[in-house]
């Protein structure tokens, strides 16, 4: 069994969705997906994506990113509620979003969001970055830093019996948004860094840091990297907008071979 990851695969595009179409519907029968995030603010389109990923692999699990929980076109007035319909359509779709073992892996999503704990957003960050208009909150949860603790608050972390269990041969996390900035290479340069608040959390980091999975599998940032920071190797396979094949590899990548023992 193979672990292949991929995210933000944003299939409103339609060289995207072509893309999601035509993967093979036998070469990853004995292998697992995980999906983190951006795949569509569109729920119809989501059940499509899903059932046809669901069709080709052994295992699908998934985590929403930002932009599958935008309501202003989607016909929701918050995006919690989208998010609800979002783990229905998982249920009824067995798309696993939750902490499971696969053979001999143990595979944790991990939910998210950011909370500028990165850096502070600047005044034209503020104006620009989308999410602030496209999604909706209830008024428990009007700051950033409210979503991020609702969203850290529904993760699930095993226990250290569990984790050290001779039957588990490795654990496998994955989130949509980034744990720690440094895995953002340096090469970055600095207007694009402004984006960097609404990267990810240290406290997703934090959950990370207890977990000390073999591999991380993180999306968000559309720059394709694999990096091992303190034991953990950090993965990111954004397939990321049509123009962006600079930063994107267009393909799946291989995280974990179980035949072999070893992180691909």
């Amino acid at each position: 069994m193979r672990v292949f990851a991929l995210s933000d695969i944003h299939v409103d595009y339609a060289e995207n969705l072509a893309w999601i179409m035509a993967l093979s519907d036998s070469d990853y029968q004995d292998d697992v997906l995980l999906l983190a995030g951006d795949v569509t603010d569109d729920m119809g389109l989501l059940r499509t994506v899903l059932t046809q990923l669901r069709a080709c692999f052994k295992g699908v699990y998934f985590v929403p990113g930002n932009h599958d929980l935008w309501v202003r076109k989607a016909g929701y007035s918050c995006s919690l509620q989208k998010f609800a319909d979002i783990q229905s359509l998982c249920a009824e779709l067995d798309v696993r979003t939750r902490i499971s073992t696969v053979e001999n892996l143990l595979i944790v999503p991990l939910l998210g969001w950011y909370d500028f704990s990165f850096a502070e957003p600047d005044r034209y960050l503020r104006r620009a970055w989308r999410d602030f208009r496209a999604c909706q909150w209830p008024e428990t949860l009007q700051d950033e830093q409210a979503i991020t603790d609702y969203f850290l608050s529904l993760n699930q972390l095993p226990d250290e019996s569990v984790r050290s269990s001779s039957s588990i041969d490795a654990t496998i996390s994955f989130s949509h948004f980034l744990p720690r900035l440094d895995v953002m290479p340096e090469r970055i340069p600095p207007h694009k860094r402004r984006v960097y608040p609404v990267l990810g959390s240290v406290k997703l980091g934090a959950q990370v840091a207890q977990l000390v999975p073999d591999v991380h599998v993180y999306g968000h940032s559309h720059v394709n990297r694999a990096v091992t920071l303190d034991a953990t190797r950090y993965v990111n396979n954004a397939f990321a907008y049509p123009d962006e094949e600079r930063i994107a590899r267009k393909t799946l990548v291989c995280v974990w071979d179980s035949g072999e023992g070893i992180a691909c």
